[in-house]
């Protein structure tokens, strides 16, 4: 069975790289969440055809109310917003299993895209996820060199003037963490919709 991806061939310096996007047309099929935070709502459509292993660890994520209450914990401008891991304390919460790299999907850490955060071990993504403010591509697993990427696992369809927002507050260094919010932004509760 065809997936739902769209995939283009380019040539581009000399390698050869396969761009995919899903296809517009099954998009009601995509499951969506939204977030809720003190500074406003994101509305994230998820890709389980393309990052089945990282789509189910997230929705177990949400299910469970893991996120109710954690912060975007770093904040870098003109780069992502991270969260989902840590309280408003700054006490990291004990996430479960970690889950398999899947950035060889052909997703892209484009402006908008959600990915899953990690340590240098590629099979660490646990809980915390990010959202790309602008094209990060750097992020990207590459074909070339084979260094792992991040896993993109969805999109901001809606909402993605409050991440601007949110990337642009002010931030502090605060224990061990750099790029705090001052101000902490909170996700209220992340919640599928139907």
């Amino acid at each position: 069975m065809m997936t739902r991806l769209l995939a283009v061939l380019a040539l581009l310096g000399g390698a050869l790289l396969f761009v995919a996007t899903p296809a517009q047309t099954d998009a009601d099929a995509n499951p969506r969440v939204r977030i809720s935070t003190n500074a406003g709502d994101i509305t994230v459509e998820l890709y389980p055809d393309e990052a089945p292993l990282t789509v189910a660890n997230f929705l177990s994520y949400v299910d469970s109310g893991f996120y109710a209450g954690t912060v975007f914990h770093r904040v870098i401008p003109n780069f992502m917003i991270q969260g989902g891991g840590f309280t408003q304390e700054l006490v990291e919460k004990p996430a479960g299993e970690s889950v398999k790299n899947e950035s060889r999907n052909h997703l892209h850490n484009e402006r908008g895209s959600i990915a899953m955060a990690r340590t240098d071990d590629p099979d660490s993504a646990g809980a915390q996820f990010f959202i790309n403010v602008r094209a990060n591509l750097t992020l990207d697993f590459n074909y070339v060199t084979r260094k792992p990427g991040y896993t993109v696992f969805g999109r901001v369809v809606d909402g993605m003037d409050v991440v601007d927002g949110i990337s642009l507050v002010n931030t502090q260094r605060a224990g061990q963490l750099d790029d705090v919010p001052v101000n902490p932004i909170v996700i209220e509760s992340i919640t599928r919709l139907e």
